[in-house]
């Protein structure tokens, strides 16, 4: 088996513009120990005394993972390491010539014996740990292994091997490790960040080589392009591999939605295993083979429900006739071939004009195709008022008709919008959540027109579309969730 060593507390949060409150960096060691990673990277106590108090505070959480706090070679580094309790202490130290004379100002020689006296000291007081001779993928390969026989000599238990500044081909990352791993005992591991895109490749080409040990993050986050992404690793070593990496795979989705959340950065529709497009399906033929086996147009050694992700058939100009009766019939319309001819056909049109168009659209054609009368709402918004400023929370008061009761609710928001479509969540039950806000400019000026796309998904894993357009971006986004609400009601 592999193990998971996750950094998304410490090189994550090192993402430019990423900062976790001490609330959320809780929140995520519990959903990543909930997610099997073998470590957890709690962050870097000497760095601040905040640092140090939410490693210490993770440390005493109890977790299933172990929790890993990172130090230099420095006794001081490392008693504030071992000051929070943590159960494996990581030291490192710069062994490039670029970086050894340009940071620490040391000799080869100086490094060989700060790192011996380092481990040892570390080992004196802990049991477990980890050695990384930082960018170890510019350092002389001759000089790399003479450092690392001095840390295994000198007590570490796993020697990582990052690459740093992410400048190696799966192929260089294979033999480092391969030439590494022969001459030492101790678990190697790696750590590779994703400069050129080739992360998650390098790592896993690592483990072909002997790495048993892998650096990851969630969504990749990290140090200017990221890391190797958790997700991605994860399922290669699975799916396309077979190596267990004791990962709940199922949870994968939801730690990156958590992660995404406290982060503030989104995932692209098209990000492999998490992405919103990651198993969407427009092209009618493929559509049309998914409709019938999955595995025709997807990996089938990895399939939607192992990550906790979903299915979807989506509209489009490629969509096909089998995709949309489908949809159709998911909300109880039945059409003759005829009439699904002429809703494809309208479907196309709108977005030949390059509009999105959503299920609120296609029903919205469907029934007037089929002359269906519009059916009961589940909600009517009668009422909405916002209160903004800078010097107040802006909190918004709507009043709506639930299910054919009235009632009336106010919510706070970090802005008005956020606020308006705060207080129509409460209308709804905790299994009904957004899964997904886009707004856009139709026109230009300060009195543009906006169109509101969002997408809600109930407690079954159905997820609908709808939007609306309008001057006002509160209003509009109002409209927009009502509608999506009422789409996944009618199904």
């Amino acid at each position: 088996m592999i193990t998971v060593f996750d950094t998304t507390l410490r090189d994550g949060e090192q993402t430019p513009g990423v900062s976790f409150s001490t609330a959320q960096k809780h929140s995520i060691a519990v959903q990543l120990s909930d997610l099997g990673v073998h470590t957890i990277e709690a962050g870097f106590p000497a760095s601040s005394a905040g640092e140090r108090e939410s490693v210490r505070a993770i440390a005493a959480m109890n977790l299933d993972a172990e929790i890993c706090g990172l130090a230099r070679a420095l006794k001081s580094d490392v008693d504030a390491c071992l000051d929070c309790d943590v159960d494996l202490v990581h030291v490192f130290i710069p062994t490039s010539d670029i970086q050894r004379v340009n940071t620490i100002k040391k000799t080869r020689e100086q490094v060989l014996a700060s790192t011996s006296a380092i481990i040892e000291y570390v080992r004196e007081h802990h049991d477990q740990c980890m050695f990384s001779p930082m960018d170890a993928t510019r350092t002389e390969p001759a000089y790399l292994l003479e450092v690392c026989k001095a840390a295994a000599a000198a007590g570490a238990t796993i020697i990582n091997l990052p690459d740093t500044v992410g400048i190696a081909s799966p192929t260089s990352m294979a033999a480092m490790v391969r030439g590494i791993a022969s001459e030492v005992d101790p678990i190697i591991d790696v750590h590779c960040h994703n400069d050129f895109g080739l992360a998650v490749a390098n790592t896993t080409l690592a483990v072909e080589a002997g790495a048993r040990q892998v650096q990851v993050t969630v969504n990749g986050i990290g140090e200017r392009a990221g890391n190797a992404d958790l997700a991605q690793t994860v399922m290669v070593l699975e799916s396309i591999y077979g190596i267990k990496t004791g990962i709940r795979t199922e949870k994968i989705v939801e730690t990156s939605t958590l992660v995404s959340r406290f982060s503030g950065i989104s995932m692209p529709p098209m990000q492999p295993v998490v992405g919103e497009n990651a198993f969407s399906h427009e092209s009618g033929i493929h559509s049309q083979g998914v409709l019938a086996n999955s595995a025709t147009f997807e990996p089938g050694i990895m399939t939607p429900e192992m990550v906790g992700h979903r299915r979807r058939l989506t509209l489009g100009k490629h969509v096909g006739r089998h995709a949309v009766r489908q949809m159709l019939l998911d909300a109880h319309l039945e059409t003759t071939d005829q009439q699904l001819n002429l809703i494809v056909e309208k479907v196309k049109a709108i977005a030949d004009k390059g509009k999105r168009v959503t299920d609120s659209d296609l029903y919205a054609i469907g029934e007037g195709v089929l002359g269906i009368e519009e059916g009961p709402k589940a909600m009517d918004l009668a009422d909405i008022a916002i209160m903004t400023g800078n010097h107040m929370i802006p909190t918004a008061s709507v009043r709506a008709i639930w299910q054919g009761e009235e009632r009336v609710v106010s919510c706070v928001g970090n802005g008005p919008v956020d606020a308006a479509l705060n207080a129509i969540g409460t209308f709804l039950p905790a299994e009904v959540r957004l899964k997904d806000f886009r707004i856009e400019a139709i026109s230009g000026g300060s009195d543009a027109i906006c169109h509101v796309t969002i997408a809600v998904e109930d407690q079954k894993g159905r997820i609908v579309d709808a939007g609306a357009s309008g001057d006002d971006i509160v209003l509009t986004s109002t409209e927009a969730m009502v509608n999506a609400i009422n789409l996944l009601y009618r199904l």
